[in-house]
This record gives C-alpha cells, structure tokens and sequence, in this order.
C-alpha cells in the first residue's frame, strides 16, 4: 500500500514533526544526518534541530532507498549522488496517470525573482566589498506577505551584522 507523504507548507520543522512525516524514530534521523551531507539541518538557539523542506524531502528519498529498495547506506549515497537533483521522487506522490511528481526545488515560475534576487544581493555586495562567487546558489522559496516581512527583517539584521563585523 502506497503512502502519500503530505508536507506541510512550513519554513521549518522541527525533528518530532520530520519524524512523524517521514515515519521513522528521531534518533534515526539524526543518524541520518551524519551519514547523509545534503541533509543538514539548522539550529535553532536552544540548539533543536530546524529542518527545511528540502531536508524533509530528501529524509523522504533517503527512507525510501533503504527502507523500500533496500539499499545499503553507501549504496543510497551513491543512488544520491548520481541522480540530478530537479529529478528526484517524491516517495509515494503519484501525478496523474500514474507517473511519479518530480521534485522541485524551485517552481520555474520564481525563476525571474530568484535572479533579480541575486542581482541585487551583488550589488549590495560589491558596495560593501563582499565576494559572491558565480557558484553562489540561492533558493527562493515560495513567498507569503509573512514570509517576506521576516526574511526582510532577516536581511537587515544581516546587514546590521555585516557593518559590525568591518568595522
């Protein structure tokens, strides 16, 4: 029986909620963690594990490599390593016609605001004499009015920080 994975739409999760969506026991998750790379949650001050849905996603994938195809963990690894990143499965969500729903990491139509993100972040940059790499990779998430409101309090706290730290 097939199950289907139903994400909420949340910046973060915090570990007893990954553990009940992706079915397994926190303590796994955090040995996840150490043998996966791409999975690398935040902290938050307390030092609780903060996952993003791109976390949440590939903790889906990696429990359906070992779990369901039983793959070893260097065997998923490398399964990992080898697919492209805009092409992996969401476990378990089927699109119609009973094709698996490829997941994404950024909807195309974000593309244009992803890039005049960036510009601008250059600019700002080159003002205030920081680097940013041509590898630079920024990933827009969906944008709520809440959302934008604490990413742009974010942003000036980061600013704010950076100022501090030239001086």
């Amino acid at each position: 029986m097939e199950r289907s994975f139903d994400i909420p739409n949340k910046l973060y999760f915090r570990i007893g909620e990954v553990s009940d969506i992706v079915g397994v026991k926190p303590y796994v998750l955090r040995y996840w963690e150490t043998e996966f790379p791409d999975i690398r949650p935040s902290k938050s001050k307390s030092g609780q594990r903060l996952y993003k849905r791109r976390d949440v996603e590939m903790l889906l994938m990696v429990k359906e490599l070992l779990y369901d195809k039983r793959f070893t963990i260097d065997g998923a690894k490398q399964r990992l390593r080898e697919s492209p990143r805009d092409t992996h499965v969401i476990p378990g969500r089927e699109a119609s016609g009973g094709q698996p729903q490829q997941m994404l990491h950024r909807p195309p139509a974000q593309d244009d605001q992803a890039e005049d993100f960036i510009r601008s972040s250059r600019r700002q940059n080159e003002q205030l004499s920081i680097p940013m790499t041509s590898q630079t990779t920024v990933h827009v998430a969906p944008t709520t009015t809440e959302t934008k409101k604490v990413l742009q309090k974010l942003r000036v706290d980061l600013e704010i920080m950076l100022r501090e730290l030239q001086n």
